[in-house]
């Protein structure tokens, strides 16, 4: 019978994400992933190499889902605000993004794996941003790239230290999520939001 290798590799993939999402990349070891996987270590080894171009891996495909589901379809503030909204819902939904990044800030002292790719990708997010902004679409008070950083951040940091958020504002439960959506929502889009020139005279 033929080896699926496709399939082995999934395995694989799917077990070093649970391990580097809990343990970080410091924290476990080539020999649980394989056997969380259910193949032999070697096997591994041969598919991805080291441990850390295993983590870069991951962690590249994570960031290539999320790059690919959640575009920003309209740089207006409501724009925006939808976008922060589905950023939100990622990663409620897929806490174990946010946790890659923070294992990566721990791990890597100065340059990441393939920072440069990523400088790229976020440069031509800042791009559009400030081309928005010089348009008059949205906003320009604050830079376009602590704009794009401040957007991630408000979507992220509910998952990012999920029991501060627990103490500040109850459980996780759906009425509350979507009370937390809608504030980044409307943080969102007041960020970014044009404002109205301040009445002079009297009628």
């Amino acid at each position: 019978m033929a080896w699926d290798v496709e399939g082995t590799k999934r395995k694989i993939i799917d077990a070093a994400t649970r391990e580097f999402t809990e343990r970080g990349p410091d924290g476990t070891t080539m020999e649980r992933i394989a056997k969380l996987a259910g193949v032999n270590k070697e096997r591994v080894y041969n598919y991805f190499g080291s441990k850390p171009e295993l983590f870069e891996f991951v962690l590249r495909e994570k960031l290539a889902v999320l790059a690919e589901t959640i575009p920003v379809d309209s740089f207006t503030p409501d724009g925006i605000g939808t976008y922060a909204g589905q950023l939100f819902d990622y990663n409620s939904e897929h806490p174990e993004l946010v946790r890659l990044v923070l294992w990566e800030a721990l791990s890597f002292t100065s340059v990441v794996p393939e920072e440069q790719l990523r400088r790229d990708y976020y440069a031509q997010k800042v791009g559009s941003l400030g081309g928005a902004q010089a348009a008059g679409t949205l906003a320009g008070s604050l830079p376009p790239d602590h704009l794009n950083f401040l957007l991630l951040a408000l979507a992220g940091y509910w998952s990012v230290v999920p029991q501060v958020a627990r103490m500040m504002t109850g459980d996780s439960n759906p009425t509350e999520l979507e009370r937390r959506r809608s504030s980044v929502v409307e943080a969102a889009r007041r960020l970014v939001v044009m404002q109205e020139p301040l009445a002079t005279g009297h009628p």
